[in-house]
């Protein structure tokens, strides 16, 4: 399948920015200090042919003791491995890590995330979770596996190339970066609090391969897919991780409440076909029974983006809706209970307790209501619930500019984010002018 002409867009847009975003970043790190680690990867990189997730024995645990017993974010393996970044000259060593997280129930998952050092080597560490928008439903296009070179296919290819210079970028800022497989080990695409739970549990095992105290800073950057786990982990970490130090969040083109962008998408030209791609991953997480629902032509699509990213689905459904996927009687997701609940369990802002570290926001608006798939009042409306819940925010709304078009605006922005606040220094705060948006009140 080609890639459709607005991920084109988006590819040719990225790429151009990621010469800027690797030059400022490095020059950031050269005037500070503090950047990089002295600690290092000691063993020897694994050279052997890449087998697929599915078909590596390192992403399965082979231990006795069950990991229901085992405290979530332990590590369970390491391995050294070479990473492929497109704007290395050479070949990169980096660390894996095996670790055990949560799922949406309560379940103990399995995750890797990959561990890349910094380009300077000094005595403050600290630590940047950079979360892909690898939005897949197979493991082809795990990060841990497009890191290391490998190819996810024509129409994925293109994605993975450029988190590999956005990698690079945080590497060349003098950050220890850690890149959590966060949808773990069944492809749980858009099921936030396991994302974010996952993220917080690779953040905990790097720290704890690396011997890295409590205190060194941690900061979180995702767009689109990426940016649900970043604002979960941000949302759960007072919670389920009080250890670990967050000192900033960058995040753009944010899902706040799924069931507004469902709606915003239900026919859409453009963004339709991801309607059952994130039914798929949420039910997966969930532990729900999705094919009851379907209808044959919903069985039909949900056979087939089961196996998928995003790359391979984006576009092969124009103006699809939700009646065409389910059933008669289940058309009307918002009044079929299970589905209600499981939307209103993952509306952003919703979680006990609130964020406490700086936040980027940025949300394209293309059409004013938003930049395509996420809506941006409901962006908005998040950021002005933290605004008034004490946190420092930085919204910024991106006229004219849609989803992946913000996305390309958006990379170098959140680096030199995460820059600032690995340095200290004062974030901007645009609070005052953040007003109310729509209501993010829960499905009733």
């Amino acid at each position: 399948m080609q890639i459709s002409p607005r991920r084109l867009v988006a590819v040719a847009a990225t790429a151009a920015c990621l010469a800027s975003v690797v030059s400022t970043a490095a020059t950031a790190a050269a005037t500070d200090p503090a950047s990089g680690s002295g600690t290092s990867v000691a063993e020897a990189p694994d050279t052997s042919p890449m087998s697929t997730p599915d078909r590596d024995p390192f992403y399965r645990y082979a231990g006795t003791t069950p990991l229901a017993r085992i405290a979530h974010g332990t590590a369970l393996k390491e391995r050294a491995v070479t990473l492929g970044l497109a704007t290395a000259g050479t070949p990169l060593p980096a660390e894996q890590i095996l670790y055990r997280t949560t799922d949406a129930v309560g379940k103990p998952a399995l995750s890797v995330t990959t561990v890349v050092l910094p380009v300077t080597g000094t005595v403050a560490p600290k630590v940047a979770a950079y979360l892909s928008f690898y939005d897949a439903l197979t493991p082809l296009c795990d990060p841990s596996y497009t890191q290391r070179g490998a190819n996810p296919g024509a129409a994925n290819e293109s994605t993975a190339l450029i988190e590999q210079g956005l990698v690079e970028g945080l590497r060349a800022a003098g950050d220890i970066v850690t890149i959590p497989d966060f949808e773990d080990e069944h492809l749980d695409y858009v099921a936030g609090t396991e994302s974010g739970k996952s993220t917080l549990d690779g953040i905990t095992a790097t720290m704890s391969m690396l011997k890295l105290g409590n205190a060194t800073p941690v900061g979180l950057m995702g767009y689109s897919g990426g940016s649900i786990a970043a604002d979960w982990a941000a949302e759960l970490a007072p919670s389920y991780t009080p250890h670990l130090n967050l000192v900033g969040v960058a995040m753009g083109g944010i899902p706040v409440d799924l069931a507004h962008n469902l709606r915003y998408v239900n026919g859409s030209a453009s963004w339709s076909d991801v309607m059952p791609a994130s039914m798929i991953g949420i039910t997966r997480s969930f532990h729900i029974n999705f094919g009851h629902y379907l209808s044959p032509y919903g069985r039909k699509i949900v056979a087939a983006e089961s196996h998928e990213c995003i790359g391979q689905f984006d576009g092969a459904y124009p103006n699809l809706t939700i009646k065409q996927i389910l059933k008669p009687q289940y058309a009307n997701v918002y009044r079929v209970p299970i589905f209600r609940r499981t939307l209103n369990k993952l509306i952003m802002g919703s979680a006990p307790g609130h964020p406490a570290e700086p936040m980027l926001m940025v949300a394209g608006n293309v059409d004013g209501t938003g930049d395509g798939v996420m809506v941006e009042q409901d962006e908005q409306q998040l950021a002005y619930e933290y605004c008034h819940q004490g946190i420092a925010v930085d919204f910024e709304q991106l006229m004219k500019l849609n989803h992946d078009a913000a996305g390309a605006a958006f990379f170098p922005q959140g680096i030199a984010y995460l820059t600032e606040r690995f340095l200290d220094l004062p974030p901007v705060n645009t609070c005052s002018t953040v007003t109310k948006g729509n209501s993010l009140a829960p499905l009733r």
